[in-house]
């Protein structure tokens, strides 16, 4: 009997030295695998053997753990059942291309599919280059061609021809362009070219930049006479300089709603100083008119003006306009208009254009030549307008005469219709426009081929009905035509994401016909979120919600570069977050305009203070997305 319990007392012994060896290399190799990363290991002791199972990664990551396991126990013991992933096929690369054109050439970098036409790409980008340099660092990698990478270097190599400084970025499906234009129409004409070309099945990111028109002369002419005040051209460097002006202007009795122009080229970083002095000096005088191409500065009273006040006025003006500045003063004498060329009062020259296209030049001319000459300068300055000439021939015109018909029948072919009669004394310009900077065009001409002590008038008028641009909305009326639509049916987005549900979508798709008359006009889209969740989380959410406004818009072919997207989160609410009712209108997407040109001309600064200057609020619009949660 003693001999059975020492028996059986010397298996339970061995058992549970058995079990102890065991759960000791288990607890160690598991700890060694632990600490290396190899956590997808699992292991089993079943005696003196050690069995590894479990997918590794890779061959690598399985034969470091059968090795790991081996530096605990011998390797002799140690049982592979491991099995490696299937490894996973090479992904290919993604294939662009960096365009870069300027006057200096054309460079192109990036990666592209081996089976690519690059001879007929290399063939298309040498003729665009017209004899410039081609620096061509493109790599290329033996995969398929990925769908749309056809369709997209297509496009591209339109655009580049179109573009001759810019940036272009290709890749399958999607090409971004970075430009300059000349100017804002030249920037309009380009992207309404590009977004009709854009193939179907290709996204455009469209940024082309117009600078500030380069103005010369720089010019400004302020009329006053019984009707109240009138800019025939208005030029400011900055804002503030603007701002200044239109106050002295309104100060000095100007009517209605005007538009001065920024631009480069200013004279004198004291323009606004000098223009402020002038208005100033035509409201004291009760009439008349001044004119500022770039420094030259031309007073003209009105003729019934008191030759006291003239001189005084004249002095004081003399002595506020900066040094850089010189000032011509005139108080003239009566002025009759004929318009007949006849042989009475002083001589004239008579133009006039007709809305059925006919030019009619008559009145004085000085010799034969000179005659031929107006008649092919009106002829090429008309166009395909039919040019009628009965001018008479007269020596004793005084000098300067074709000067002065020349800058006329120049300024007479911006309007639509109109007349123009040349004086030695004045010369008179009248008639109607579509083109809302005509006035300004032609105080430009007058003043820099006739010099500022001139006499003249600008009798213009703008007519919407034949303006080409006329129909196209205004930013207010974009806004508000948005604002509508987001306030009959709003945008929905899933709960707590941005993806934009099927009620959503038409609203998306109203607004885009919206925005394809409207996509010069520079708006944010802004998201907005009520005050459940982590405000960080609300944030993202509102900024990812914006941003899907503009991504389904531009797969409408909608042009989005004036569009900026911005969350707010929980942080701007339109009501109460402790209702459903109010957390639901906090929920929102609204469209609001951007007011540009705030940022100052680099270079210009205005040397006295600068005088306040009430600015109207920019408009908005809201619209809410009602999914039920942030």
């Amino acid at each position: 009997m003693a001999l059975v319990a020492a028996a059986v007392l010397a298996v339970v012994s061995a058992m549970l030295a058995v079990g102890q060896i065991e759960r000791g290399t288990y607890e160690q190799i598991g700890r060694v695998l632990s600490v290396d990363g190899q956590d997808w290991t699992d292991v089993q002791v079943d005696g003196l053997q050690v069995i590894l199972s479990g997918t590794a990664p890779d061959e690598a990551a399985r034969f470091r753990a059968q090795r790991l396991a081996g530096t605990i126990v011998d390797a002799s013991r140690v049982i592979d059942s491991m099995e490696v992933a299937a490894s996973r096929p090479v992904e290919p690369p993604r294939f662009s291309i960096e365009i870069l054109r300027n006057d200096a050439g054309i460079s192109l970098i990036g990666l592209v599919p081996d089976a690519m036409d690059r001879d007929a790409v290399a063939r298309t980008i040498t003729e665009l280059a017209g004899g410039a340099d081609v620096t061509d660092l493109l790599e290329v990698a033996d995969y398929p061609v990925p769908g749309g990478w056809v369709q997209a270097i297509s496009f591209a190599l339109d655009a580049l021809a179109e573009l001759p400084r810019s940036k272009i970025s290709v890749s399958a499906r999607r090409v971004e362009i970075t430009a300059i234009s000349g100017s804002s129409a030249e920037k309009k004409r380009l992207e309404d070219k590009l977004i009709q070309a854009v193939p179907k099945n290709v996204e455009l990111i469209l940024d082309i930049s117009a600078p500030r028109p380069v103005i010369t002369p720089f010019t400004l002419r302020f009329m006053l006479d019984q009707d109240g005040g009138r800019f025939d051209a208005c030029s400011a460097s900055n804002n503030n300089g603007r701002a200044r002006i239109l106050a002295a202007a309104a100060e000095a009795g100007l009517q209605g709603v005007v538009n001065c122009t920024l631009g480069l080229g200013v004279p004198s970083p004291r323009w606004a100083d000098a223009v402020v002095s002038g208005l100033a000096a035509v409201k004291q005088l009760g009439g008349g008119s001044i004119t500022f191409s770039d420094a030259d500065v031309s007073l003209v009273a009105l003729d019934t003006t008191e030759q006291t006040l003239f001189d005084r006025v004249v002095g004081e003006l003399e002595a506020a306009l900066p040094d850089v500045f010189s000032l011509d003063a005139i108080k003239p004498e009566p002025v009759k208009i004929d318009g007949t060329g006849a042989d009475t009062g002083p001589p004239e020259f008579i133009a006039t254009f007709s809305p059925e296209g006919l030019v009619q030049l008559r009145g004085r001319i000085t010799d034969e030549r000179l005659r031929s000459a107006v008649e092919g300068f009106a002829l090429a300055r008309f166009g395909g307008s039919e040019v009628s000439a009965a001018m008479l021939l007269d020596k004793e015109l005084p000098g300067g005469w074709a000067a002065r018909v020349f800058a006329g029948v120049e300024s007479l072919s911006l309007l639509n219709q109109g007349s123009l009669v040349v004086q030695p004394d004045f010369l008179d310009i009248r008639g109607t426009t579509g083109n809302p900077d005509a006035k300004a065009e032609i105080s430009r001409i007058l003043s820099d081929q006739l010099g500022t002590a001139e006499n003249f008038a600008i009798d213009v008028t703008y007519l919407e009905s034949l303006d080409p641009n006329a129909a196209l909305p205004t930013p207010e009326e974009c806004v508000a035509t948005i604002n509508g639509i987001l306030n009959a049916r709003k945008v929905t987005f899933a709960p707590g994401s941005a993806d934009i549900e099927g009620d959503g979508l038409a609203t998306i798709n109203q607004i885009a016909e919206v925005m394809r008359d409207c996509a010069y006009v520079p708006m944010e889209v802004a998201g907005h979120t009520d005050s459940q969740g982590r405000e960080s989380m609300n944030q993202q959410l509102s900024q990812q919600r914006a941003e899907a406004i503009l991504t389904a818009l531009r797969a409408r072919r909608v042009l989005t570069s004036n569009l900026t997207p911005r969350g707010y989160g929980e942080a701007v609410p339109i009501a109460d977050n402790d209702t459903e009712e109010g957390r639901e209108a906090n929920r929102r997407i609204e469209f609001t305009l951007i007011i540009v040109g705030n940022d100052e001309e680099l270079g210009t600064e205005e040397t006295d203070a600068v005088a306040d200057a009430p600015a109207d609020p920019a408009p908005e619009t809201n619209a809410e997305s009602p999914d039920g949660q942030n």
